[in-house]
C-alpha cells in the first residue's frame, strides 16, 4: 500500500480550489481544504502536511504572512510551500520566495504543471532519514551508534521498534496511516496485516518508557510523535496546581 502525501490548499476561490483538490486526488495526493488564514491554521494545529498550497490574497491574514510565519515555527518550518497567485511579476515572485516558499505560479496555470512542481518540491524537500542523529524533547536517536535516550538515559529497542522510532522522530508532529507505516517502515513490498503496526507500536511505547506517551494514537487516523503528548500536559499542569 503506497502513502498518500498530505497536500493542505489554502485558498478562497472555492472553483479554484475544488479543481485542484480534484487534480491532486486523482494523482495520488490526500489534498485538504482552508479558505482563509484561519481554518489554515486550524488544519496545521491538527495535523502538519506534507506540502502546502497557499494562495497570496486570503481573507484576513495574507499567504505571504502566513508564509513565514510558517517558516518561523520549528513543527512547520521544513514543509515545502507553492505560492499560487495572481500577482505574477518579478518583485512578487521575489518577495514570495524570500517569504519562505519553495516554488511560485502565477494564476492562471495549468493543473498538469501544477502537479509535475508539487513532484519535484516534494523530491527536493522530503524529510531524509539517512540523517544521523534525531532529537525531540529529550528523545533522541542516533542512527550511526543504533542508540537511543531519553534525558540521557539509554534505551533498549527492537530492530523493528528502531525503524519505526526513527520514522516517527523524522517525521514528528504529522499523522500517518497504518498502510503509511507499513509502506515506509516495512515497505511495500512485504505484506504484514495493518494490525500488526498496533502490535510494534505498543512494544515501542513500551521500550520508551517515560517518553512512550509522545506515541498519541489519533482516533480514525493513525499515529503521531509529538513533543508535547497530551498526557505529559496533563501531568505538568497537575504539578503545577499542586
Amino acid at each position: 500500500m503506497r502513502s498518500m502525501p498530505a497536500v493542505l490548499v489554502v485558498e478562497d476561490e472555492p472553483a479554484i480550489a475544488e479543481l485542484i483538490a480534484v487534480n491532486l486526488r486523482h494523482n495520488g495526493f490526500r489534498p485538504t481544504w482552508a479558505m482563509d488564514s484561519a481554518s489554515a491554521q486550524r488544519e496545521i494545529d491538527a495535523a502538519v502536511p506534507d506540502l502546502i498550497l497557499l494562495d497570496w490574497m486570503l481573507p484576513g491574514e495574507s499567504g505571504l504572512s502566513l508564509a513565514k510565519r510558517w517558516r518561523a515555527e520549528p513543527r512547520t518550518k521544513e514543509v515545502p510551500v507553492i505560492m499560487l497567485t495572481a500577482r505574477g511579476d518579478e518583485m512578487d515572485r521575489v518577495a514570495g520566495l524570500d517569504a519562505g516558499a519553495d516554488d511560485y505560479m502565477a494564476k492562471p496555470f495549468s493543473t498538469k504543471e501544477l502537479l509535475a512542481r508539487v513532484r519535484a518540491v516534494l523530491r527536493r524537500r522530503g524529510p531524509d532519514l539517512s540523517k544521523e542523529r534525531f532529537t525531540v524533547a529529550g528523545l533522541t536517536l542516533d542512527a550511526d551508534t543504533h542508540r537511543v535516550s531519553y534525558l540521557g538515559e539509554p534505551l533498549k529497542l527492537g530492530p523493528t521498534e528502531f525503524k519505526l522510532l526513527q520514522y516517527f522522530l523524522g517525521h514528528a508532529e504529522r499523522v500517518h496511516s497504518r498502510g503509511q507505516l507499513l509502506d515506509k517502515v516495512w515497505g511495500d513490498h512485504v505484506y504484514i496485516e495493518e494490525r500488526t503496526v498496533d502490535v510494534h507500536v505498543k512494544r515501542l511505547r513500551e521500550a520508551l518508557g517515560a517518553a512512550g506517551a509522545m506515541v498519541e494514537t489519533v482516533r480514525g487516523a493513525g499515529y503521531r510523535l509529538t513533543a508535547k503528548p497530551a498526557a505529559v500536559e496533563t501531568s505538568m499542569a497537575a504539578k503545577a496546581g499542586a
